[in-house]
């Protein structure tokens, strides 16, 4: 099974959506034995105590809305063990990915990815905790989420 890791600033905005959104797709398309997703954050800013906060509401709103299935999750760190886990650590900006190469380290080399760097327009997923705007969060993600899986099974079906 192929491990995806999504990775945003804080993991309770952007990557637990591209988490959701990314099962979902996976889950229609039969792959779910072939095909998981996870998140976590670069900074500890969610997370007290050990303890993660939950994904932020209006995330969560966004994600019920579309119709997206959710679990009730915690924020969680990203760990440099995470790197023998995990197949892929798809960030969300350009911080995210000097960030996911900092906790990483050069192991990272050829795991990294930017999620809307596999659509063709490229660019950063804009931060909603910022803007609230997270229905164009949720467009981004989508997309990216969608040319993810389409460049996972295209590759997939190249090594066949």
């Amino acid at each position: 099974m192929k491990r995806i890791m999504f990775v945003c600033h804080g993991n309770i905005c952007r990557s637990p959506m591209a988490e959701f959104i990314f099962t979902e797709l996976v889950r229609r398309s039969g792959l779910d034995m072939e095909l998981c997703a996870e998140s976590s954050a670069t900074s500890t800013e969610e997370i007290w105590g050990g303890v993660g906060n939950p994904i932020y509401p209006p995330a969560e709103a966004e994600l019920k809305r579309q119709g997206i299935p959710y679990s009730r999750r915690r924020a969680v760190q990203l760990k440099r063990e995470d790197l023998d886990r995990c197949d892929l650590f798809v960030g969300m900006d350009s911080a995210n990915i000097r960030n996911i190469y900092r906790i990483l380290g050069e192991g990272a080399n050829g795991k990294v990815y930017k999620l809307l760097d596999f659509t063709p327009r490229g660019g950063d997923v804009a931060d909603p905790w910022y803007s609230d705007r997270f229905d164009i969060a949720y467009r981004d993600i989508y997309e990216g989420c969608e040319a993810l899986l389409e460049y996972l099974t295209t590759k997939a079906d190249k090594k066949a």
